[in-house]
């Protein structure tokens, strides 16, 4: 819509029509938890939202029980649309990498159901577990067994 077009619609008079532009959906990645055993259960959870408009690509990980879908959706659809078209239980990825959690193995945090290299994302304000800090760090490494040259006292 050039600039001509957009001054016309501002001074039109005549028509009376009031058009609402629709907000353009962004490009997003939707990741799904759904059980998948068999051959059956991939192709079905495939098809529930192949056909989805906005869809551009569809990829499933049996071992690891992940949907992702790629394209102009957004995610309570596309989690909705699965758990009507499938009949099964679904919920958005729960899963984040290890490496990313302060306390990957806090109560909460830790599931054995995740696959391999994820914990479960948990945004806890009530963890009362920190990180030590700067000086705490220092303190324990100058009386640690693996650094002989850093108290002479022992």
């Amino acid at each position: 819509m050039g600039a001509l077009d957009h001054l016309s619609n501002m001074f039109d008079c005549g028509s009376g029509s009031n058009r609402k532009y629709k907000k353009r959906k962004q490009l997003q990645t939707v990741e799904i938890k759904v059980k998948i055993d068999c051959d059956g259960c991939e192709r079905k959870v495939r098809r529930s939202v192949e056909g989805m408009k906005g869809v551009t690509s569809v990829s499933v990980e049996r071992k690891q029980h992940k949907l992702t879908v790629v394209g102009y959706v957004e995610p309570h659809k596309v989690l909705s649309r699965v758990a009507y078209r499938t009949g099964k239980k679904v919920e958005l990825w729960p899963y984040v990498p290890y490496d990313i959690v302060a306390h990957p193995y806090a109560q909460g945090v830790y599931d054995k159901k995740a696959p391999a290299g994820y914990v479960r994302y948990v945004e806890d304000p009530h963890n009362n577990l920190a990180r030590a800090s700067s000086t705490e760090v220092r303190y324990t490494t100058a009386f640690s067994d693996e650094n002989p040259a850093a108290c002479a006292i022992m």
